[in-house]
């Protein structure tokens, strides 16, 4: 696979909780550091601070063999961080404003091909400099744009968030998010044919939890799958990029849409079998890669 034929754009952040500690994440890192494990090259696009957060990021990339060069660095705007409180046991997340992802540049952007896949969440689209930079990059863009929706109040506004989707090419979210854009008392696989018919996508793809996942196609391929009875479940934070970028590799490579979903749904259940939504252990990619060629 071409380097530069996925490209990534959107918030790389940590989650900070209240003894110090930190967990790097972020809907479009996940998917990127689970691409380049998998064994594609995708680029990078984000922003972070010229801090010790942004450091320990860039270095974690560098162990992990991501390309560098799409990230931008801010010396005025923190790297992102999720202030995460503890309650009786359950945690609550609260998604801080004004951080560098916020700020992603035009003018800092990379030199590169705009041809492949352009993946971008909800997020790192709240601010209008990063939302104007996004804007150029689609502008520009020759391949399709897969849209993985990630709803976090209160950082998103149901009529941007349509418009992102009539933009689009694929669409991603979970069954979830599926219930807040489109109310309407439908089954889940006629909601999908009103999405992909009324944005005229090229495929749209509902993650459903311990249920699976289901896909349309615009040829009227339909796909579902579940997961296996007997998986384990430790950690179920990070289930939906893995699942997004399993989906981004098979329609990179040309895989059928069932084999696609087979593929992500088992990625996705190895995932929430580990405690994090990435891992650092080249092995556990590496297994993936030797089963699927």
């Amino acid at each position: 696979m071409p380097a530069d034929s996925i490209t990534i754009f959107g918030e790389a952040l940590f989650d900070c909780f209240p003894d110090g500690s930190r967990i790097l994440g972020g809907a479009p890192f996940n998917v990127a550091w689970h691409l380049q494990g998998l064994g594609a090259e995708p680029l990078f696009v984000s922003r972070i601070g010229r801090d010790a957060a942004g450091a320990e990021l860039l270095a974690a990339m560098q162990n992990h063999g991501m390309r560098q060069n799409g990230v931008e660095t801010d010396a005025a705007r923190p790297t992102g961080s999720v202030a995460v409180s503890i309650d009786n046991g359950q945690p609550s997340y609260r998604i801080l404003e004004q951080q560098a992802y916020d700020y992603i540049a035009a003018m800092e952007l990379p030199a590169g091909s705009e041809l492949g896949l352009l993946y971008h969440g909800s997020l790192a689209l709240r601010h209008d400099v990063s939302r104007a930079t996004f804007e150029q990059i689609k502008r520009q863009w020759r391949g399709p744009v897969f849209f993985d929706v990630n709803l976090r109040a209160p950082w998103w506004d149901a009529d941007a968030v349509h418009q992102w989707m009539s933009a689009a090419d694929w669409l991603k979210l979970n069954d979830e998010e599926l219930a807040l854009l489109l109310p309407e008392e439908h089954a889940i696989d006629s909601k999908l044919r009103l999405l992909q018919q009324r944005y005229d996508l090229q495929g749209v793809v509902v993650t459903r939890g311990e249920h699976g996942a289901m896909a349309l196609t615009q040829t009227g391929e339909f796909a579902e799958v579940q997961p296996a009875a007997s998986i384990e479940v430790v950690d179920t934070v990070g289930a939906g990029d893995a699942f997004a970028a399993v989906v981004l590799l098979g329609i990179d490579r040309g895989w059928p849409l069932r084999l696609t979903l087979a593929r992500a749904q088992d990625f996705a259940s190895a995932i929430v079998g580990r405690r994090g939504a990435t891992v650092r252990d080249p092995e556990f990619y590496r297994q993936f890669r030797a089963a699927w060629g």
